[in-house]
């Protein structure tokens, strides 16, 4: 099918405030990522202390924690998303390196081989070749198959299922490099190994990689994510103890992957998207501190301004809201108050 049709900004904001909103600042998304890793810190170091204080307050402090720490988790897949955009630092080595090694890696994502595979989601999404469209495409579903789906998510099955497949990959490119084996010149890139950071479906999960170079590709995204857990292990084992990072474990096989799934659902499910109307493509979910804090870091609620213009940063995405709501543009587009109204309305017309 052909791509979907895309808005025209500056038609819509004018040159100077297109250009305002398009900015990319060189040290707005090092803050970031620097406040992501900071509440990391403060949460897993917080909880271990709790629980050096007391059994009790080790209890409470434990929930809060995973639940912070996978929100934080969510922030740095969501910032190197803004990586894969050229959005991170105006830089395209610094934007690279931070969206690689400083965000990407702590999940265990590529961010070239994500790059490749996001931007066709962007050029034919909600369409059949959309590589993210299993993640709609069930929806709406029954409630009961979406309380199914958070148990697997929280008791750590989807993280299992997913990082078994991944290090199945990884181990077969390490194969192919031990053999010096060589993929096919003239196959198709293979996008695959950026399949892990969203896909949650049956087809996502279970997706084999396509050809030897993915392969390639995934061993060394295993490789980069072995090495950054070594380093929070090693941190973790310096300043407090084993403690720290096992909550960073735990979070990252269970809220980590609820949050993701939230996000995923809030973005496209049962929304009006089409090809015939840019401002139809995605959905924009208000969000509150409690949301902010896990399912919608960094902006990422704004996904109808996102898809709109792919080019504005996430911090700069509350104003290209704004100005949209000033040039009566609002009402053509899928916004939602909060995302228990989203969930909702995806469970809405299925029996419980």
């Amino acid at each position: 099918m052909p791509a979907v049709k895309a808005a025209n900004p500056r038609q819509i904001f004018g040159a100077e405030r297109w250009m305002r909103i398009t900015a990319v600042s060189p040290w707005r998304g090092v803050w970031l990522i620097v406040h992501a890793w900071a509440v990391v810190a403060l949460a897993a170091f917080g909880a271990a202390a709790a629980w050096q204080w007391s059994w009790i307050a080790g209890l409470i402090a434990t929930p809060v924690a995973l639940a912070v720490l996978g929100g934080r988790q969510l922030g740095l897949a969501i910032l190197m998303h803004e990586g894969a955009h050229g959005l991170l630092h105006p830089d395209r080595k610094m934007n690279n390196f931070l969206g690689q090694w400083l965000t990407g890696a702590a999940t265990g994502s590529d961010l070239h081989a994500y790059r490749a595979y996001h931007l066709t989601h962007h050029k034919f999404t909600q369409q059949p070749e959309d590589p993210d469209l299993s993640l709609s495409a069930p929806f709406p579903t029954s409630r009961a198959s979406l309380q199914r789906k958070a148990i697997r998510d929280l008791t750590g099955q989807t993280f299992f299922k997913q990082r078994k497949a991944q290090f199945a990959a990884a181990l077969r490119g390490l194969q192919a490099m031990w053999r010096s084996e060589s993929g096919d010149a003239s196959a198709k890139r293979d996008t695959s190994a950026g399949r892990m950071l969203n896909l949650q479906s049956r087809s996502g999960i279970d997706a084999p990689v396509a050809n030897i170079d993915g392969a390639k590709t995934t061993a060394r995204t295993v490789g980069r994510f072995f090495t950054v857990q070594a380093v929070l292990l090693a941190v973790s084992l310096l300043f407090w103890g084993w403690l720290p990072f096992a909550l960073w474990l735990v979070a990252l096989a269970t809220t980590f992957q609820l949050f993701l799934r939230v996000r995923n659902i809030a973005e496209h499910a049962c929304t009006t998207t089409g090809s015939e109307d840019p401002f139809s493509h995605a959905r924009t979910t208000y969000a509150g501190l409690l949301e902010r804090t896990t399912v919608a870091p960094y902006w990422v609620n704004f996904h109808s301004e996102h898809h709109l213009f792919m080019g504005v940063p996430c911090y700069s995405l509350p104003l290209a809201h704004a100005l949209l709501g000033e040039e009566n543009y609002h009402h053509r587009m899928t916004i939602e108050p909060d995302y228990r109204t989203v969930l909702r309305k995806v469970t809405a017309s299925q029996p419980a």
